[in-house]
């Protein structure tokens, strides 16, 4: 039967291993919802780690409509893994909310950007954990989305987000949070204007090389 606690045996004899750690599904989501929204994309995400605790955010994109391919799939030192293909498609507003939450908390600031470019409202729900995070990530994401010229209303636990409204480019602000300065970086890659993004290198608490990999997938 189930309990309320855990037992731990303290001294046991360890052996060292080789353990491969798959990328982390929270960081590939920044390129997922790029893919899915910038015009003419088309991403390969190699080596993502798709435990099914940790895949709300690839469900929830994939009803909005994103074209999200899973590839290679493998499992690997007891992890399942696989490649992430991602192409650009129109995407539909959903509602995110209830027992899917856990699954994706981390991945709501981005997923907000991505409902930006969704026919319709998108509607978040029970996500109120997020106001105690880096920032207060539904204050700080509702407030920076409408200087962006975003139609974001703020809820008690979340988000209501009407999208199809079309983003300016401006100055906003991180609040030295890492997820926030990501998402609102690939918010940006659709905005009309260059966009300026402050504290920014915040994102390095999490990807160090955020800001390099944009610049080089720009580039491509």
């Amino acid at each position: 039967g189930e309990t309320n606690s855990v037992t731990v045996t303290g001294y046991p004899t360890l052996t060292g291993q080789t353990v491969i750690v798959p990328g982390d599904i929270s960081s590939a989501a920044f390129w997922l919802v790029a893919g899915a929204i910038v015009p003419n994309s088309e991403l390969l995400i190699e080596n993502v780690g798709i435990n099914p605790t940790r895949t709300g955010v690839l469900q929830v994109l994939q009803a909005m409509g994103a074209d999200i391919t899973l590839e290679n799939q493998r499992v690997v030192t007891g992890e399942p893994v696989a490649d992430l293909r991602v192409k650009s498609s129109p995407l539909q507003a959903t509602t995110i909310a209830g027992e899917i939450i856990p699954r994706l908390i981390d991945e709501i600031p981005i997923l907000a950007v991505a409902a930006v470019f969704a026919q319709g409202t998108t509607i978040i729900k029970d996500a109120e954990e997020l106001r105690v995070k880096e920032s207060d990530r539904l204050t700080v994401m509702a407030t920076q989305l409408d200087r962006l010229g975003a139609k974001v209303t703020e809820l008690p636990d979340g988000l209501e987000i009407t999208g199809g409204t079309g983003l300016f480019g401006t100055e906003v602000d991180s609040f030295t949070d890492h997820r926030i300065a990501m998402s609102l970086a690939i918010a940006a890659l659709n905005c009309r204007q260059p966009t300026t993004i402050h504290r920014a290198e915040a994102a390095g608490i999490s990807y160090p090389d955020f800001f390099s990999t944009l610049k080089q997938i720009c580039q491509e």
